[in-house]
């Protein structure tokens, strides 16, 4: 079994915080004016599915010998209203554009999420996702 750690520190001010991650930092704050700049946790969250699921969409494509010219993920969550506010649906939507042959993609996307994205594979359980593909040729 492979363990991963991560180390987030508080900036001494505000909710300020640096993620450690041992491949690049990321600035973490609560949101709003006086928390200061930095991405939400739920938001990396978000960011977290669409470049798991990305990275993987992109690398299957290419080795199905596909023409992609340009890619993109955007992953929308539904939250509730009341504390701890979690997400309780997540919506992924694939933007590609190329000469790409539409059953491959639908396969690319498909194995991701079925088989290799970890951060779907990790929050599925608890979580409602569903997906959809647009190409632009």
């Amino acid at each position: 079994m492979t363990r991963r750690s991560v180390e987030v520190r508080w900036k001494g001010e505000g909710l300020q915080f640096e993620g450690l991650t041992g491949h690049g930092d990321v600035q973490l704050s609560a949101g709003g004016e006086e928390s200061g700049l930095g991405a939400t946790p739920m938001a990396l969250l978000l960011v977290a599915v669409g470049g798991c699921t990305g990275m993987d969409v992109v690398d299957i494509l290419r080795k199905m010998r596909q023409p992609l010219e340009a890619f993109s993920v955007e992953v929308v969550g539904e939250k509730a209203e009341e504390q701890p506010q979690q997400f309780t649906a997540l919506e992924v939507v694939y933007h590609l554009k190329g000469d790409l042959d539409e059953a491959r993609v639908r396969r690319a996307i498909e194995l991701s999420e079925n088989k290799y994205c970890s951060v779907e594979a990790t929050i599925r359980g608890g979580v409602p996702i569903v997906s959809r593909f647009v190409i632009e040729r």
